[in-house]
């Protein structure tokens, strides 16, 4: 058996409208954001979901609570699934940042982390559905540093391609978790 993950991202912030690069910041969805959130709800609501996870930042928790807060399903919180911590850049503009991913792969953004630290919070986060979720199905609302990790760790692609490539946004990704995987 195995864990089958869906990942989406958590739905439009305010930040997101205004090209800030939230971070750790909490973020808060806009209006566009929280009619998205309630139409993830919809789309997903019959897929058989056993838990939904979310980072613990105010429009990731926001996005699992409208798409899920009536579903009868475990809205899970877990700071493992924050987006990257941008450190001195958190509540910067976007354009600060996008021409410097590469740049931080494996050193910290000043005062944050750096993109390898994201993959390995993902490896001890995803140790836990492995072990307790075993033969579910789950869904993960986080950003786009924690799709990367996803991609890299469970796709095979390497860290470097993906944090330079276009973000491109879908109705999720899918990725299964292998029975007893470890993370090595």
């Amino acid at each position: 058996m195995a864990v089958e993950l869906i990942y989406e991202t958590h739905s439009i912030s305010t930040h997101n409208e205004e090209g800030i690069a939230s971070g750790w910041l909490p973020g808060e969805l806009s209006e566009r954001g929280r009619a998205l959130a309630a139409e993830l709800g919809e789309r997903r609501r019959d897929d058989g979901l056993d838990a939904v996870f979310s980072s613990d930042l105010r429009r990731a928790v926001q996005t699992a609570e409208i798409a899920f807060g009536d579903a009868g399903i475990p809205l899970i919180q877990d700071r493992r699934l924050r987006e990257c911590h941008y450190g001195e850049l958190d509540g910067a503009p976007l354009s600060r940042l996008a021409g410097r991913r590469a740049e931080h792969i494996d050193r910290p953004w000043p005062g944050g982390q750096s993109y390898r630290d994201v993959v390995e919070l993902t490896i001890d986060f995803l140790r836990e559905p492995a072990e307790k979720w075993n033969g579910t199905k789950v869904l993960l609302i986080a950003r786009s540093a924690n799709r990367w990790a996803l991609q890299h760790l469970l796709g095979g692609v390497p860290l470097e391609d993906l944090v330079v490539a276009p973000f491109h946004w879908r109705p999720g990704w899918t990725y299964t978790l292998p029975t007893g995987w470890n993370g090595s």
